[in-house]
């Protein structure tokens, strides 16, 4: 995150917070980085991408999401879709830490970056589909300030 985009951006290091997957105990950085998001309050904006199968954050498809931040084991198809950025497939890791759902969800601000036309599909399903752990995306249904931002052609369905 920091050279990819805090690097490029007008913004103090102090207010970005990305928890350690390399951190030597995860469990125990899960729990500090829960810690620091309930003392500092919730997020001002959560900036999140989606995956082909309705991933954010990598928060995957499963019968149950998790409320705070913890360790997941990524899909295979969350590791095909993330090769592009390593060498070999095998490079690819096999588990990510992660800000649960219920974290996600506090943030005053959701800003969601959906970019090609191939993901127009989940799009479609994370907006207008049912609200469902296997599509994870599909919560921000609930969310009162959700901002999309996409290059997909997708018609969204407002109703009151």
């Amino acid at each position: 995150m920091q050279r990819n985009l805090f690097d490029h951006i007008d913004i103090q290091v102090a207010n970005t917070h990305v928890p350690n997957g390399n951190a030597a105990d995860i469990d125990a950085e899960c729990r500090l980085y829960d810690k620091m998001m309930f003392e500092q309050g919730p997020v001002d904006l959560q900036l999140l991408g989606i995956g082909g199968n309705g991933h954010i954050g990598f928060n995957e498809p499963d019968s149950q999401l998790s409320r705070g931040t913890y360790q997941v084991t990524l899909k295979e198809e969350t590791r095909e879709a993330n090769k592009r950025f390593f060498n070999h497939i095998d490079e690819v890791p096999t588990q990510a830490v992660t800000m649960g759902m219920g974290s996600i969800m506090q943030a005053k601000v959701i800003l969601l970056v959906v970019k090609g036309q191939e993901k127009a599909e989940i799009l479609d399903r994370t907006l207008n589909g049912p609200i469902t752990t296997q599509v994870p995306a599909s919560l921000l249904q609930t969310h009162p300030r959700v901002i999309v931002m996409t290059d997909c052609d997708v018609n969204y369905k407002v109703s009151y």
